[in-house]
């Protein structure tokens, strides 16, 4: 069974950052692609950003040009750089992670909120 394992999560005022890290106890290299989910209160949960073994990374049109997923193969760790911040990126982040044959697995989430 894969875990992920997410961290940097908290406070921060509008228009600062933040950095999500994921650690996986797999290979990164097993999985088809890696990303992260956000849901904030009352709503669903959405695909925030992604990263594929093949082609471009995808991010959601609300947080494009202020995060930037990225990977550290070595350490088999996802990241997720999150600048000027909003209100509205307040949420549970939760990192994704699915193989070729599309098992899936998602990590327990961390709370990200951003206040004055």
């Amino acid at each position: 069974q894969v875990q992920l394992v997410e961290s940097g999560g908290g406070w921060v005022q509008p228009g600062g950052s933040l950095r999500l890290s994921c650690v996986a106890s797999a290979s990164i290299f097993s999985f088809d692609h890696m990303g992260w989910y956000r849901q904030a209160p009352g709503k669903q949960r959405e695909l925030v950003a992604q990263t594929r073994r093949w082609g471009s990374n995808i991010y959601v049109d609300a947080v494009r040009g202020r995060f930037t997923i990225s990977k550290d193969n070595a350490k088999n760790t996802v990241y997720l750089q999150m600048n000027s911040l909003k209100p509205e990126d307040t949420a549970v982040y939760y990192c994704n992670a699915a193989t070729p044959t599309a098992d899936e697995y998602w990590g327990q989430g961390t709370q990200v909120t951003v206040s004055s």
